[in-house]
């Protein structure tokens, strides 16, 4: 490049240009790419060769583009580039700086070569190779190493085949070619390492957020998975959502930031149960604390049982008869009485949607009956905190326990409402502590009505409920099927406990089905009838 026949400003300018959208590069393939085909464009060089260094001292291909033999291998081409790294050392340790790109890299200098068949310096035995079985002509080379502000190299960028634009014929590089291109390169390492280092932060930052959720699964084994498949049923929401081109969702879009915001809420969602105790989110049973209590239920009907016993035979030796019908009679009814409240109040302990009246009453009945404990003192033969567990409606859980791991969306928002996020991460307590809401302001903790939280948040919240009625690892109920779990979920549609919008898209999109073949066990997925499914309504005709 001659450079007083170069418009300076007009190449700063470029320059410039070239920078910002290094810059604005997120994906780092392009980028490199990017890096490589501007350095061509600026030198109007034919051909190029990007390196990355590697952590064990080795030059990695990258990117390799060779306009007139029209070649481009590695970036964005995906056909793989299968040559050998290049060694910075060689076996015996000494530096290979027979190697043109791992001398520029060893001397941290740039090495502008005129013509290599010429050079002595290097060997250029593998060009000559290639060069025999292309019928090309490697002439001029321009090797820079990429030197970041941290002064370390991260790779090399090397250029092949100066190209004048007059005559076509090759050309050495310029010393503004050399000038141009290690500017060039300079800013390409500094938006390099930048990426790098946003991409570990990032890394790490995932890592983390799936520790915690992880560390929530294994808290307990009955819950084991919940923190991982609600959000990829909320990512495959999100995304039926976003492409959805009919119904009231048709103009909701987001982008891949968004969806990423959306994921780490959903992975998030229960970050407050690390603060829950084990024994309320595992009860499995409505006696259970530490251990379930229905066992010392059993042991007072046995002592119940043998002091049953211990008087029909004290009555006997009375009457002085080792016969007696009656007395036998009375004691076989006796402990079979007992043997079936015993059997009822095991019932009565398992979880269930409902209890009855009758169930209820039975349960006093028996709680008023006295025994005597091993210290000698008669008291009901059921505490009042059993007979109020016992008395559990639907599920294992007191009112006062619900109110416990209730508690934890509160604890969740608190905790993620207390990190210094980016912009981009905002919203993350707002979608992740709407789980437990509900359209009609029902729900908790903050008896958010509809209108009041963003799509995304109902989004977890549908994930969440239809995870919870798939799952097949809650002690306190069985696997659902997939048909028996969409009616629950359509019934809570109806009800104003769900999205209406989103529960159509859910059903219109098959997310249900996606998921199920993925995360359910073959025998819950049944044959679903959408026109039994409350609250389904086919999608309109486009």
């Amino acid at each position: 490049m001659d450079i007083a026949n170069t418009d300076l400003p007009k190449l700063l300018a470029e320059l410039n240009a070239i920078g910002i959208a290094l810059s604005a590069e997120k994906n780092h393939e392009r980028l490199l790419e990017m890096i490589l085909m501007r350095a061509k464009d600026i030198t109007n060089a034919d051909g190029g060769t990007l390196y990355t260094r590697t952590e064990d001292d080795k030059l990695k291909f990258e990117i390799m583009h060779t306009t007139s033999l029209d070649i481009h291998m590695g970036g964005t081409s995906g056909e793989q580039i299968t040559f050998y790294p290049v060694r910075l050392y060689k076996e015996d340790g000494e530096p290979n700086t027979n190697n043109v790109a791992a001398c520029a890299v060893l001397h941290n200098e740039t090495i502008n070569i005129p013509d290599a068949y010429s050079n002595d310096d290097f060997d250029f035995s593998g060009t000559r190779s290639f060069d025999q079985k292309t019928g090309y002509r490697s002439q001029s080379f321009l090797t820079v190493p990429m030197t970041n502000h941290e002064n370390k190299i991260i790779g090399v960028l090397q250029l092949i085949n100066a190209i004048d634009l007059k005559s076509g014929a090759v050309k050495p590089f310029s010393t503004l070619d050399q000038q141009l291109v290690e500017s060039l390169a300079s800013q390409a390492a500094v938006t390099i390492t930048n990426k790098s280092l946003i991409d570990a932060q990032k890394e790490l930052f995932d890592s983390l957020v799936k520790l915690i959720a992880n560390a929530i699964d294994e808290k307990s084994p009955y819950t084991a998975g919940h923190c991982r498949r609600v959000p990829v049923l909320t990512n495959l929401l999100a995304v039926a959502a976003s492409n959805i081109t009919f119904g009231p969702l048709k103009d909701f879009t987001m982008t891949e930031e968004e969806k990423y915001e959306l994921d780490v809420a959903a992975w998030l969602h229960d970050c407050g149960k690390i603060t829950t105790p084990e024994y309320v989110v595992d009860k499995a049973t409505k006696l259970e604390t530490i251990f379930d209590k229905i066992k010392l239920v059993d042991v007072r009907f046995e002592i119940l049982k043998h002091e049953a016993e211990i008087r029909a035979l004290k009555r006997t030796l009375k009457k002085k008869n080792n016969s007696s019908p009656d007395a036998d009679e009375e004691l076989k009814a006796k402990l079979a009485r007992l043997d079936d409240d015993r059997a009822f109040i095991r019932k009565c302990n398992i979880g269930g949607e409902a209890i009855s009246d009758e169930d209820i009453k039975r349960i006093d009945q028996i709680a008023s009956c006295r025994w005597r404990t091993p210290e000698g003192v008669e008291e009901n033969f059921l505490t009042t905190e059993e007979v109020q567990n016992l008395k559990i409606g639907r599920g294992t859980l007191s009112v006062r326990e619900r109110e416990i791991i209730n508690n934890h969306v509160a604890v969740t928002i608190k905790m993620l409402e207390s990190l210094p996020y980016p912009k981009h991460l905002k919203r993350v307590p707002e979608y992740a502590g709407g789980h437990h809401e509900k359209m009609d302001g029902t729900g908790y903790p903050n008896k958010l009505k509809r209108e009041e939280m963003s799509i995304p948040a109902r989004m977890v919240a549908i994930a969440d409920v239809f995870e919870a009625l798939t799952a097949k690892d809650r002690p306190y109920k069985k696997a659902m099927s997939l048909s028996k779990s969409l009616t629950i979920l359509g019934r809570m549609k109806l009800e104003k406990h769900i999205d209406p919008d989103l529960f159509d898209i859910f059903i219109w999109d098959k997310i249900y089905l996606k998921y199920a073949r993925e995360h359910l066990d073959p025998e819950q997925i049944d044959e679903v009838d959408l026109g039994s499914i409350p609250g389904y309504v086919p999608p309109p005709v486009t």
